[in-house]
């Protein structure tokens, strides 16, 4: 059975304290390993964080960043229904925005908002539709379908 008493650190896991300013013959005598002159051999001297001994610090090395960029952000092609309008295509998806080059081929979705008026009859596929937008493709005849 182990108790409190026969515990003992692993072997090799502590060391003895360096005894700094106890004479020559300890090996830390005379200027205590602070070197012969400088700043840091004066008492009281602590540097400020960060500091590389005069060197150009590695945070100021580095260039600022400006602004942030946002990972996994979902992409949308907006367009107004005054837009749909102008297009000649029957059918307006992501899909034929990009064939048409008027939506970037990075895009992933398809956003249509409610600016303008249409008076034709179109199919609308899109990832959202804002609730006037959908009211005027409807009053014109069209449908609209969420992908």
């Amino acid at each position: 059975m182990i108790t409190l008493e026969d515990l003992r650190p692993a072997e090799g896991s502590t060391k003895k304290s360096k005894r700094f300013g106890r004479g020559r013959a300890s090996g830390h005598g005379k200027t205590s390993c602070r070197g012969a002159n400088g700043e840091g051999q004066r008492a009281g001297r602590s540097s400020k964080r960060g500091f590389e001994g005069g060197q150009m610090p590695s945070y100021r090395q580095m260039p600022k960043l400006k602004g942030f960029k946002l990972i996994n952000q979902i992409k949308y092609a907006e367009i107004n229904v005054s837009a749909i309008e102008r297009l000649s295509l029957d059918e307006i998806s992501l899909e034929s925005l990009k064939e048409a080059k008027k939506a970037h081929p990075s895009t992933q979705g398809l956003r249509v908002m409610g600016n303008g008026e249409i008076k034709r009859k179109v199919t609308v596929k899109a990832t959202y539709v804002t609730p006037s937008a959908r009211e005027k493709i409807e009053a014109a005849g069209g449908k609209v379908e969420l992908v």
